[in-house]
């Protein structure tokens, strides 16, 4: 698995959408825990701002993403990314072309904010989250191998 980016940085990039929910949720856990030295960042092909029902299902887990912010790709450093994680197909799709080789890997989760009905909405942020959280932790264990 490479990890490296520029000048050998072990640096991840999380992408989806509107950098609203699921990325933003994949930052905060990869932040707590991936090793350190790993540099993390979450983008959206927009920026949809950062869902105020992200903050409080990672609240619940335990995790503070309130300083977190939504960006575009082109906010986010590329020359130092060595790993890549699309979060949904639209992201997949317009993936960027990065200068060099960079691992890429596809996790197809669904948008809490497509619930089928507004009383699910909660439910579906939760759902997201301990979806992410556990393939976070599979990611941590290939990492460290």
């Amino acid at each position: 698995m490479k990890k490296n980016g520029k000048n050998g940085t072990k640096a991840i990039l999380f992408l989806c959408t509107g950098n609203a929910c699921r990325s933003q949720m994949a930052e905060g856990f990869a932040r707590r825990m991936l090793p350190p030295g790993w540099k993390v960042y979450s983008a959206g092909t927009i920026a949809a701002g950062l869902h105020p029902l992200t903050v409080e299902a990672m609240s619940e887990a335990g995790i503070d993403v309130s300083g977190q912010y939504s960006k575009t790709i082109d906010d986010v450093p590329m020359d130092e990314i060595g790993y890549v994680i699309t979060l949904c197909g639209d992201a997949q799709s317009n993936c960027p072309m990065f200068p060099r080789k960079v691992t890429q890997e596809h996790w197809p989760i669904d948008d809490p904010l497509l619930a089928i009905s507004p009383m699910m909405v909660r439910t579906a942020f939760r759902s997201v989250r301990d979806e992410i959280r556990t393939r976070i932790e599979d990611l941590v264990k290939r990492i460290a191998k």
